[in-house]
């Protein structure tokens, strides 16, 4: 039997790590800043079951009774705490309260148990041997928690039914011990029908999960999504409303079809008619495969290395009719090679000089994004640039994030680049942000050696009225984005959630 209540442990502690990673993941993805979100979790985690733990004093006969029941409480609301979580989400005013009402309940609850399962322990195992075998059970389902979650649960269930999965090994758990411990438990019936009545409604929302999120994501866009899938490190999502398409990664918008033409040649076509001799050409994000669609109207292009870390994103946009309609099935030219990967790795081991560089990353809204903006990731740049490389890098809004706009410039110019900085309005984000660079040279970037027909937007008369800023967008912030300091994060944070 004793074996039967360390195997408790074990699951007891694999669940609630998975619940606290779920919280964790949920957090960052809706609110950003992953880090923030991540010590918070954990933080009012720890101490609830600190709390708990203080309140398993009081519980002082019945305990077999009061831990099963502990045991299907837990499942249930740990189970639906990310359902519950991206509804909530739609009401913005209460989703911090809610969101850590859920961790310090699992918590508080975690806590309560394993003194419980100690204390029924502990006239069947020796004291020192009962505290290093709950704490061994207790470490091994933490460490299976925290590998299964990243590489198998995300990628392939999703959070609403990772947490919901779990829920279940919970109350399938306390159902297994009511039956095992029948002949011990005054109420057995009562306890066996809550711990049924719990699985069947854990099993209920399990099957309904991708009608929970959708519901949840219309709710919170209030637009009509026509396609959605999680990959290893987004959620993605299309909407259609009429003919306007629009991909949202993490809840963010990325593009509108209506006006995205008009950021894109901004992003491209700047820094393609400055080029002299543009044959090679190296694109670091840009998975949707637009800005490459821009590339590819220039014929002595030669080939094109598109880095993007999202294997799903750029497949789906090869694939997908809608979406290889819009970037003219650049992704399937055989003049562009796709390489999944990360790129700040890449750029570590990469050999090969590019003509142009165009770097199409989303906002640094989160650390693991904000390291493809620092001195460091500058510095490696390096190796794949020669004398008259040209690179532009998308720089978030001028007007909304001064701040994080020009730390964008001054990192730029820390690492001993040349900088030019301009600007477009782009219906659907407002005035948003560009920055070429290279090494110093004596003549200017912008200027256009051969204009490219037929483009929607873009003409150098539009280009040089894209290189003034008025007062509201200069910033005199010298800050500069390190790869110890992220303060580019912290930058973006602050200016952004006062839009």
């Amino acid at each position: 039997m004793q074996y039967l209540l360390l195997f408790t442990v074990f699951v007891i502690s694999t669940c609630g790590l998975i619940y606290e990673l779920v919280a964790g993941t949920l957090a960052s993805y809706l609110l950003g800043d992953s880090v923030t979100q991540f010590s918070t979790v954990i933080g009012v985690y720890l101490f609830s079951m600190g709390v708990g733990a203080f309140l398993s004093k009081y519980l002082n006969d019945k305990l077999l009774f009061k831990f099963i029941q502990i045991e299907i409480i837990t499942g249930l609301i740990g189970g639906y705490s990310a359902a519950t979580l991206f509804i909530v989400f739609s009401y913005a005013a209460y989703f911090h309260l809610v969101l850590y009402s859920f961790v310090f309940i699992v918590g508080t609850l975690i806590g309560l148990e394993i003194p419980l399962i100690m204390r029924i322990l502990k006239t069947k195992v020796e004291f020192k041997d009962l505290v290093s075998k709950v704490f061994t059970f207790d470490y091994i389902g933490a460490l299976l928690a925290s590998l299964l979650f990243p590489l198998i649960m995300i990628p392939y269930l999703g959070l609403i039914r990772t947490s919901l999965l779990f829920g279940m090994f919970n109350v399938g758990l306390a159902i297994y011990l009511t039956y095992f411990f029948k002949a011990e438990l005054k109420y057995f019936r009562a306890l066996f029908f809550q711990a049924i009545l719990c699985l069947i409604l854990l099993l209920l929302g399990f099957v309904s999960a991708p009608e929970i999120l959708k519901f949840s994501e219309q709710k919170a866009l209030g637009e009509n999504i026509i396609y959605s899938t999680s990959s290893h490190y987004q959620r993605i999502l299309i909407t259609r409303d009429g003919s306007e398409l629009r991909l949202y990664l993490n809840n963010n918008l990325q593009f509108s079809s209506k006006d995205e033409y008009r950021y894109h040649e901004a992003l491209v076509h700047p820094l393609m008619s400055s080029v002299t001799n543009s044959k090679t050409v190296l694109i670091l994000g840009g998975g949707d495969g637009m800005a490459a669609r821009e590339v590819l109207k220039y014929p002595q292009v030669k080939y094109i290395d598109l880095i993007d870390l999202d294997q799903k994103l750029t497949t789906i946009f090869q694939s997908n009719l809608l979406l290889s309609q819009l970037n003219h099935q650049s992704l399937l030219n055989k003049k562009v090679k796709i390489v999944n990967t990360d790129a700040f790795e890449w750029l570590k081991k990469a050999n090969q000089k590019y003509d142009a560089i165009i770097i199409d990353f989303p906002d640094p809204s989160n650390y693991s994004v904000g390291k493809l903006f620092t001195t460091t990731f500058y510095s490696y740049l390096k190796r794949v640039m020669h004398q008259n490389t040209i690179v532009v890098v998308q720089s978030t809004s001028p007007l909304v994030a001064p701040k994080t706009y020009w730390c964008v410039n001054n990192t730029l110019k820390t690492t001993g680049f040349e900088t030019l900085p301009y600007h477009t309005y782009v219906p659907s984000f407002g005035e948003w942000g560009f920055i070429m660079f290279s090494y110093p040279r004596a003549k200017d970037f912008g200027y256009v050696k051969k204009e490219i027909n037929g483009l929607r937007y873009y003409s150098q008369n539009e280009f040089d009225r894209m290189k003034y800023f008025s007062t509201d967008m200069i910033s005199d912030d010298k800050s500069v984005q390190r790869l110890d300091n992220q303060i580019l994060v912290d930058l973006f944070e602050k200016e952004w959630s006062q839009f």
